[in-house]
């Protein structure tokens, strides 16, 4: 059975809704998906329905933000009850934060000398089915960036006193997802993006408890895959991966890719949880 445990829906910044995502998980071969949107269970209870419609077997899922000094890092719960109190008021929470950041962002924007009306963005409407956010449709269709590349790379910068927001601790997440009656694993330890080595973030995750690692993610080569894998193994820990697919919006995230089958995958008691 091929497996995707990590994509990203039009809830978060994915340009696919439930539907068009069930269509392409069919189409891919996927018999096991799962929808991990950043910071919302939107999608999850129409994903699971129009799954079961499909054949196809579904595990909700989050991606949830989390800081460590300046360093972000993403946590992904899988088996949640989305219904818990607990894990809805840190969800809520992230998402205030992503909201405010997109305004001040816009605002040190227009400090920095870049000529935007603050008023046409507060009226702009962002459409979820391009994928993305409200900041950066804007700024795309206003002409001040092309794509996300551009965003991040001339916009969206610590030079214009610019960054990501200080999200709650791995800690409050792991603990909120735990309460949710699910279970915790790292996303993409390997990736750049959170600026540590793969051995330092899995030291540090170690501590916090976590239950978990996806070890196969587009972004891992196959020496940080094989260490990833080796370091569950001794300790007994899931292993899970994902394409990390927001539909066309990322490019070089494609469903399914890495492939995976089941059984390369060690996921516990998540099986309990699938939704068939």
């Amino acid at each position: 059975m091929r497996v995707d445990l990590h994509i990203h829906t039009t809830a978060s910044d994915g340009d696919w809704g439930p539907e068009q995502l069930v269509d392409e998980a069919k189409k891919a071969g996927i018999g096991l998906f799962s929808v991990t949107d950043h910071d919302t269970i939107a999608n999850l209870r129409m994903t699971a329905a129009l799954a079961i419609e499909a054949n196809l077997l579904f595990l909700p899922g989050v991606e949830i933000c989390s800081t460590i000094k300046d360093q972000s890092f993403h946590i992904l719960g899988y088996g949640i009850d989305g219904d818990n109190d607990v894990l809805g008021k840190l969800l809520r929470h992230n998402t205030c934060l992503m909201e405010e950041i997109d305004h001040e962002s816009i605002k040190k924007l227009i400090g920095s000398g870049l000529a935007i009306n603050y008023d046409e963005y507060c009226a702009y409407q962002h459409d979820p089915a391009r994928g993305g956010w409200k900041s950066l449709n804007f700024l795309i269709d206003k002409g001040f960036c092309q794509d996300i590349n551009e965003f991040f790379a001339h916009l969206f910068t610590k030079e214009r006193g610019i960054s990501f927001p200080e999200f709650p601790h791995p800690s409050e997440a792991i603990a909120a997802i735990r309460a949710a009656g699910g279970l915790s694993v790292l996303a993409h330890p390997g990736s750049g993006f959170h600026g540590s080595t793969l051995e330092e973030t899995l030291d540090f995750f170690e501590r916090e408890d976590i239950q978990g690692v996806e070890c196969y993610h587009p972004c891992h080569n196959p020496n940080t895959t094989q260490q990833a894998v080796q370091w569950c193994n001794k300790r007994g820990l899931l292993i899970t991966g994902g394409s990390d697919c927001h539909g066309g919006f990322v490019e070089g995230r494609y469903l399914g890719n890495p492939g995976l089958g089941l059984e390369q995958l060690r996921l516990g008691r998540l099986l309990d949880s699938l939704i068939r």
